[in-house]
């Protein structure tokens, strides 16, 4: 696998930029309980969500912007790149998490609703705020609607290693990544949380997504893609998205999963997100490549101007992310103490989508007005630079 003829026809993609900023809006509506428009995103019509279009991109993205200054510079000066990155991400992370819980914390007191605090998971704010906040920053909280952006600060962190060996052995490392995948799953290992419990998204089992993005980055997506080129292999992936259609379908409304036999309702419907179910993987896999196949690297609509909202959206994932972490706070706790009708609904999300358009656009100005140009169109996105 040639990993510098893999970044110079990789780094243009503007698809990655699409994906990503559709991936922070499905995110947002899915952080909104008992939010209609939610039903559009990924996670309603199969294994996959949005939530790992998220960390496979992040993974991809990593691996176009720090392989090149580590091929260029060295595997130090690569290494102190990536933890760079991972710092700011930490630091994005608690800022977050700060904000999130003087937010929950108020909305709670001000409105005399203590049970939002359980419902956000953050009942230490209570009993013990001190703590929370002390395992907060030891990346140990479980609160709600932050397991991305602190699973991704782990796995940022732990990136040098695996793309120094990917640079040199990139079936190996994919190898040693699903031998850890495998393993965390047969003897349960998993990182702690604050006050009990695991992390929602178990970090042992998810690298392999985010590593699965970083070999895809440096040559495994065009290996991948002559595999699904014969015709038997689409047939047989569009079957296994129908499957998980149906299953999901059935999964969200009880009378149509007591349909399918027991086997399958017990092995699928109960889709283990956190572990990372190796069907959750797989369906995963086959949607990417039907979507890079559907819309091509030169498709003329990422040029179109209808397409630049959600493209900025991806150029600027981290702030977008964050903002749409707290926008789907204070969606649900407008529903929680409005009507929640189905127009409160949409226009909740509908709000939300344009503030993180705004949010977007501005940070890209500011940056500009900077002098810090963006990276080229369809470069690493934001959530992976400098």
């Amino acid at each position: 696998m040639n990993a510098d003829a893999a970044l110079v026809r990789h780094s243009r993609d503007a698809r990655l930029y699409l994906f990503l900023g559709l991936a922070n809006w499905f995110i947002f509506l899915d952080h909104i309980p008992n939010n209609a428009v939610s039903w559009i995103s990924l996670r309603n019509f199969g294994f996959s969500g949005a939530g790992d279009v998220f960390v496979f991109i992040i993974g991809y993205a990593a691996a176009l912007t720090y392989a090149p200054i580590m091929l260029d510079r060295g595997a130090i000066v690569g290494t102190t790149r990536v933890l760079k990155r991972a710092w700011q991400l930490y630091a994005a992370f608690i800022v977050l998490f700060a904000i999130y819980a003087v937010s929950i914390g108020d909305a709670a007191s001000r409105y005399a609703a203590p049970d939002i605090i359980y419902q956000f998971n953050m009942p230490g704010l209570l009993t013990d705020p001190v703590r929370t906040v002390a395992h907060g920053l030891l990346l140990q909280s479980r609160a709600l609607n932050l397991d991305l952006l602190q699973l991704a600060v782990a796995l940022m962190a732990c990136f040098p290693f695996m793309l120094w060996l990917m640079l040199r052995l990139p079936d190996f490392a994919l190898a040693a990544s699903v031998a850890l995948y495998l393993a965390a799953r047969q003897f349960e290992w998993t990182l702690s949380a604050f006050p009990d419990g695991s992390w929602y998204l178990n970090p042992f089992c998810w690298q392999l997504l985010f590593v699965l993005g970083a070999w895809c980055a440096l040559g495994g997506a065009s290996r991948l893609r002559a595999q699904f080129r014969s015709p038997a292999w689409a047939y047989l992936g569009l079957a296994y998205l129908i499957l998980a259609f149906a299953v999901t379908i059935a999964g969200r409304f009880p009378a149509l999963g007591d349909a399918f036999p027991a086997w399958l309702h017990d092995g699928l419907l109960t889709n283990d997100r956190a572990n990372l179910a190796p069907y959750r993987i797989l369906h995963f896999v086959i949607v990417a490549l039907f979507a890079t196949r559907l819309i091509p690297k030169d498709w003329h609509g990422l040029t179109n101007p209808a397409f630049r909202p959600l493209i900025v959206c991806g150029e600027q994932a981290l702030p977008v992310f964050c903002a749409g972490v707290f926008l789907s706070f204070a969606g649900h706790f407008i529903l929680l103490t409005g009507s929640g009708s189905i127009t409160q609904q949409i226009m909740v999300s509908l709000s939300g989508i344009v503030i993180m358009m705004l949010v977007a656009s501005y940070v890209s100005w500011s940056k500009r007005q900077d002098g810090h140009s963006l990276a080229p169109l369809g470069g690493a996105p934001s959530l992976g630079i400098r």
